[in-house]
């Protein structure tokens, strides 16, 4: 098990501070269950040995783990895979925000903005939205987070008619739409197993390569106008996407 501290496991010069590096490759060793729940970790001073860090660096790393629910420190004992609660399970059958399905669990939902304004559409936003290429989008990128975790990364488009101040988003998409009579009220979803790429995986604190699932969404209005694609990657550690079948007769 100490193989999977070796620095030749985790560490890559120029992807950031080496704390940062080893928690992510802890956090995912424990997503993926080559750490199990309720293993420890070595005691500070060997881990800082094995993966030829400082005990400083092996120390930020454990903090924020911690921090994540991923890790806890038991007084005297030492610090232990945390026995990993319920995924959220998300119905497919269900137009859902991400805020409303957080305020239903309880849970307090955050978003940091990373893109937003009006462009021009993307051969993907041109095929989804019904949109040529002098036109122009609404586009929304956002880090979507519950209690402070990290959930996903979803970047919303609008034909510009439906969203002309995107602006306006601060929390949740659709309270937005619903003001103004353009919320989508049926939605074709499909789901991609992926793998997580650099820019991914620091902003959801996963590892390089780890495994998520990327949902495309495109909203239609009642008159079948298509006025939402919505390209989202979530944390397959902490989601399951439910889909309720019926037998026709």
């Amino acid at each position: 098990m100490h193989s999977t501290y070796d620095p030749a496991n985790w560490y890559r010069d120029g992807r950031g501070p080496r704390y940062s590096q080893l928690y992510r490759h802890i956090a995912a060793a424990i997503a993926s269950g080559r750490l199990e729940p309720d293993s420890q970790l070595p005691p500070e001073r060997d881990l800082a040995e094995i993966a030829e860090v400082s005990r400083v660096t092996v120390r930020k790393a454990v903090a924020q783990l911690v921090a994540d629910g991923l890790v806890e420190q038991r007084r005297g004992a030492g610090s232990f895979v945390r026995t990993p609660g319920p995924k959220l399970e998300q119905s497919l059958s269900t137009l859902t925000s991400f805020t409303e399905y957080m305020q239903q669990r309880g849970k307090s939902s955050t978003s940091q903005v990373l893109q937003r304004g009006l462009f021009a559409p993307s051969p993907d936003e041109q095929i989804a939205l019904g949109l040529a290429s002098s036109d122009r989008v609404a586009r929304i990128e956002r880090l979507r987070s519950a209690d402070g975790i990290p959930m996903a990364i979803e970047r919303s488009s609008l034909p510009e008619d439906i969203l002309p101040r995107p602006d306006q988003v601060v929390t949740s998409l659709y309270t937005v739409l619903r003001a103004t009579g353009g919320a989508p009220t049926r939605a074709v979803q499909r789901i991609t197993a992926v793998n997580l790429g650099p820019a991914e995986s620091q902003l959801l604190k996963l590892a390089e390569g780890a495994a998520a699932l990327r949902i495309d969404r495109t909203g239609y209005l009642p008159t079948g106008r298509p006025i939402e694609f919505t390209r989202g990657v979530y944390r397959s550690d902490i989601y399951d996407f439910i889909a309720e079948l019926r037998l026709e007769g």
